[in-house]
């Protein structure tokens, strides 16, 4: 059975990466979620996909550059005045829960590593008693192997776009580094679709998951595929699509 991941909360449903949609996210019965959390000046690590305020809230300029009191203070856009969450508080939503959490380990505004991110987020997963259930993610492999040298035992998962195999030199080599980092590869969905026998090849479809299938045609497509993971900003359509082909296999 494919697994369902909520991304960045589930944003086409609620404002991503938001405390509410994080609480709706935790209600749906899907099998997972995934976040992005940066790292500020200050010592938080907070949760929001960008390395800058201005998409997302009513603020602009670096989510490094927050100090604690200005993060509180941050709106998100499309919510009812909520700010910017820390990590703690989104780990103590999903804590009751038995959901899988796939926490993305972003990059600053330049493209450099935070220093202390992969650290600092993994002293908070372990003070939650969240270990088992949190998967940390990125797509920098460097960021993967700190963790692996951190916590050697938490499990890491790599994504990957076509811009980001360019970099590492093509698929095949980009599939040969990120394999030898992370336990699961996440693959942008129009890079597997048009590389699928090549990846196949080198990796089996049960390690694989795809992101972002946001319609029913698309989500039943990779639905049929056997892959590991399926991450979407319409959780609930997964869902509701696997249920369907449980019923009739």
């Amino acid at each position: 059975m494919t697994l369902i991941t909520g991304h960045r909360g589930a944003r086409n449903l609620w404002p991503e990466n938001s405390l509410s949609g994080f609480r709706k996210t935790a209600e749906l019965g899907i099998d997972a979620v995934e976040f992005d959390i940066h790292l500020t000046n200050h010592g938080e690590i907070a949760v929001l996909h960008d390395a800058t305020l201005d998409r997302t809230t009513f603020g602009s300029g670096d989510v490094a550059a927050l100090t604690p009191e200005a993060r509180r203070n941050t709106i998100l856009r499309e919510s009812c005045d909520e700010h910017v969450p820390v990590l703690e508080e989104v780990l103590d939503i999903f804590k009751p829960t038995g959901m899988e959490l796939h926490v993305e380990l972003k990059n600053t505004l330049t493209g450099d590593l935070y220093g202390g991110l992969a650290e600092r987020a993994i002293a908070a997963i372990r003070d939650a008693g969240m270990e088992e259930r949190c998967i940390l993610t990125g797509f920098t492999p460097e960021a993967l192997e700190e963790v692996r040298d951190i916590a050697p035992g938490m499990r890491r998962l790599a994504s990957m776009n076509t811009g980001s195999a360019v970099i590492m030199g093509g698929l095949e080599p980009a599939l040969r580094r990120l394999s030898a980092v992370a336990d699961i590869i996440a693959i942008e969905k129009s890079l597997l679709h048009t590389a699928w026998d090549r990846i196949t090849a080198m990796l089996p479809p049960d390690l694989l998951c795809v992101w972002v299938p946001n319609t029913e045609p698309d989500i039943a497509f990779w639905m049929n595929k056997g892959l590991r993971q399926l991450t979407s900003d319409r959780p609930d359509l997964a869902l509701e699509l696997r249920g369907k082909s449980s019923a009739h296999p």
